[in-house]
Parts: C-alpha cells; sequence; structure tokens
C-alpha cells in the first residue's frame, strides 16, 4: 500500500470546487454524471467543470461512464467516480479492543480487522498494534492505490485539531499525548486525524444520510455522545463538546473514573455491572431528556456494544423517559433509535479522512 504521495493525491485536490465536483461525482454513482449537469448543480461555469474533471480523469479518480441521449443535439459523455483510486484507515481505539476497517472513496469496507488492546499498555505498545494493523489491511486488499490517510477514534476527552489526548477516563497516562503526531511517524508520514468514538459515529450517519440534528448516544466500555446540528459534528470551540457521559445526575452518588461524583456513565455502568440494565437504560433516558430539553434535538441515536446487548431494553427504557418529559413539558418526543454495528466507530472514523474530500464536515 502505497501512501499519500502515491496515486491520487487527494488531500491536494481539496478545494472547494473540487469537492463539491467529487461529491456529485459520487453520489450519481455508476450511473454518473454529465459535464453539463455537473456546472448546473455547482453552479459552476463548464470551462471551470472541464478543467476539474480533466484533472480528475488525470489523476485516476472519475473515468467515462459511457453516454446518455440529450434533448436535443449530440450524446452527452458521463462521467463516474473511481472509488478505487483512494482509501483510508478507520481506527477505533478502545479500552479493551481495535477495530479496523480500510474503505474505499464511497466509503464501503474492503478489509477490517479486529483484535484485543490494552489502553493502559502505554503508547508504544498501542502505537505498535496500530501500525500493524494499518500494514495488515494494507496487504490484504488487493489493489489499493493510495492510503489518503488514517483516522483513530477513541474516548475522549482530546484535542480534535491538534490530535492531542486530555486526561481519557480511566487512563490518565495519556494526558497530553500528541497522538496524531506521534502514529503518522509511525506510519510513514501518512497523514492521521484523530477524534471521539462518538463524534466518528455521528459523521458516519451525518454522511450517511442521517439529516437535521440529533445526538449519538454511545455506551460500551464508557459513555459519552455526537452532536449534530444543522447537518454538522458539534465539537465546541475547544473540540470538547459531548462529553454527555460526565454530567452530573446525583449530586452524593458513586465516583466516577472522572473524578466525580455521580455521573451518567458511573451510575449507568454500575447497573449494568448489577445486571439491572433496565436502571442502566432509566439513567440513560434521564441524560437524554436533558440532552434533549438542552438543545431541541430532532432524535437521540443510541449504539455500543453494552447498549447492543439488551438493544430492546435500552431503546424503550431511553424512550420512556423521554414520553414522560414529553407529556410534562407538552413539547414533542424527540425520537429514539438503534444504531447497530460493532464496526460503526472504525467506519466513522474512516470519514474522518474521507468527508472533507467532498467537502463534508469532517
Amino acid at each position: 500500500m502505497r501512501g499519500a504521495g502515491g496515486g491520487a493525491n487527494l488531500l491536494a485536490l481539496r478545494s472547494h470546487n473540487t469537492a463539491l465536483v467529487l461529491d456529485l461525482l459520487r453520489t450519481a454513482g455508476t450511473e454518473g454524471i454529465s459535464r453539463l449537469e455537473l456546472a448546473e448543480r455547482t453552479g459552476l461555469t463548464p470551462q471551470a467543470v472541464s478543467k476539474i474533471t480533466a484533472r480528475l480523469r488525470e489523476e485516476g479518480l472519475a473515468v467515462e461512464a459511457g453516454r446518455r441521449a440529450s434533448t436535443g443535439g449530440k450524446p452527452r459523455t458521463v462521467l463516474r467516480l473511481v472509488p478505487e483510486a483512494g482509501h483510508a484507515v478507520g481506527v477505533h481505539l478502545d479500552r479493551d479492543e481495535l477495530r479496523a476497517v480500510l474503505a474505499d472513496l464511497d466509503g464501503t469496507v474492503v478489509a477490517r480487522r479486529h483484535a484485543p488492546l490494552d489502553l493502559g499498555a502505554g503508547a508504544e505498545a498501542v502505537l505498535g498494534r496500530v501500525a500493524s494493523v494499518v500494514g495488515e489491511l494494507g496487504a490484504e486488499a488487493a489493489g489499493v492505490r493510495s492510503l489518503l490517510g488514517a483516522g483513530v477514534a477513541l474516548p475522549g476527552p482530546l484535542d480534535h485539531r491538534r490530535g492531542v489526548l486530555h486526561r481519557v477516563t480511566g487512563f490518565p497516562e495519556w494526558d497530553g499525548f500528541p497522538l496524531r503526531e506521534a502514529l503518522s511517524a509511525r506510519l510513514g508520514g501518512v497523514p492521521v486525524v484523530v477524534d471521539k468514538d462518538t463524534n466518528a459515529v455521528a459523521l458516519g450517519l451525518a454522511v450517511g444520510g442521517e439529516g437535521g440534528s440529533f445526538a449519538y448516544l454511545h455506551l460500551g466500555t464508557g459513555l459519552g455522545a455526537g452532536l449534530v446540528i444543522g447537518g454538522s459534528v458539534h465539537r465546541g470551540p475547544r473540540t470538547g463538546a459531548g462529553e454527555f457521559g460526565h454530567q452530573v445526575v446525583q449530586l452524593d452518588g458513586p465516583p466516577c473514573g472522572c473524578g466525580d461524583r455521580g455521573c451518567v456513565e458511573a451510575l449507568c455502568l454500575a447497573a449494568v455491572a448489577r445486571g439491572e440494565t433496565a436502571e442502566a437504560a432509566r439513567v440513560l433516558g434521564t441524560g437524554a431528556a436533558n440532552l434533549v430539553g438542552l438543545l431541541d434535538i430532532d432524535r437521540v441515536l443510541v449504539g455500543g456494544r453494552t447498549v447492543e446487548g439488551a438493544p430492546e431494553v435500552f431503546v424503550s427504557g431511553v424512550r420512556g423517559v423521554l414520553e414522560a418529559r414529553a407529556r410534562r413539558t407538552g413539547e414533542e418526543c424527540g425520537v429514539v433509535r438503534l444504531v447497530s454495528g460493532e464496526e460503526r466507530v472504525a467506519e466513522g472514523a474512516a470519514q474522518l479522512v474521507l468527508a472533507p474530500v467532498f467537502g463534508q464536515d469532517g
């Protein structure tokens, strides 16, 4: 597998106009789209579209996909995206496991890996495991032309812009670690993007067509939220938004790994450990109701391995709390839905690299 310098260097092509054209080529699928349609939908001049598409064809990103009958004049040549022209690795670092995928430009997963991980084993061991898995993915996937980058998603808090970790709950030794810089060096200079696991899933959902404003609540070995407001992932000015699990809902509650007491995460996980899944769902619903009241979002989506262990209990439990809130306030209840899939975080992490290529929020 070649690095970002080999094959089509999409990171160098990431201009606004090029992104517009690439996104339309991607959404057109195998049927393709004509240059005239590209000009009409982007508002660019036909000359500008011709220059952009000529460059994309030269780079191997677009090819002719036949001709389409015209209402007048000669048939129009249509173009389509070449999904295999570029790939991104998505890595999910959980506290006890690693999941990774290799995705093409369409976001289609072409290879995957799953391995145990100890996030507390130290930076050297964790970076070595990630580098090894990325290498395995490249070796397994035949025909990979270019690795555009690696997206890494893990529990927060962290600084998304600088790729620096903060005090990951339960693993204070990661505080201040420059994960983006260190992993890029391990991967031979391949660009790396770092974000919270919840933001990665939220981005993947938004790119996949989940419109409007919603919250994705992820309950696995920890609890966090990914927020999409008006179609874009909301990270906040310091990229710290979404630390949902550490809102205090019981002042004299049990201690949490963050150092506070009575956090939603601590209460949820304690209930799960006791086998009281319905109680865990009720606590999660209480946090969700606070979020709905604060942000007036359209939907609450829930996922993560703990939720998937008892999906009906969690969905109905969260929905029940939101419906009770709606009866009190007279406001419409936010829709509650399950988001399933063990590799959702890893797939979303790949979109941290791919989405900006098409002008979407990464």
